[in-house]
């Protein structure tokens, strides 16, 4: 029997937002807006649902007059991830 994805990843946003994140140590606003090419507003709040979840951490700092945030992956982030991987290999069949 095949395990549910997790639905919090399945969003295409959120999924291309966490694959980043997996591969850096940590990636500001701008930076993943860009390389999602999503609009401002999605962006912040599909990491508000993950920051909530617990996935990410997302810290806000003022520069000047500008708000930065940064955004990395927290350890039970980094596992759901895992979990997700393996989950959609047994749906593909993969490695078995």
């Amino acid at each position: 029997m095949l395990r549910d994805l997790d639905p919090l990843l399945h969003s295409q946003l959120r999924l291309a937002v966490v694959s980043i994140l997996m591969s850096v140590e940590e990636a500001d606003f701008v930076f993943l807006k860009e390389k999602t090419n999503s609009t401002a507003g999605n962006l912040s709040v599909q990491l508000e649902k993950l920051s909530e979840a617990g996935y990410i951490e997302a810290n806000r700092t003022l520069e000047g007059r500008r708000t930065r945030t940064v955004c990395r992956m927290t350890e039970k982030g980094r596992q759901a991830f895992a979990s997700y991987i393996d989950t959609l290999k047994d749906y593909l069949n993969v490695g078995k």
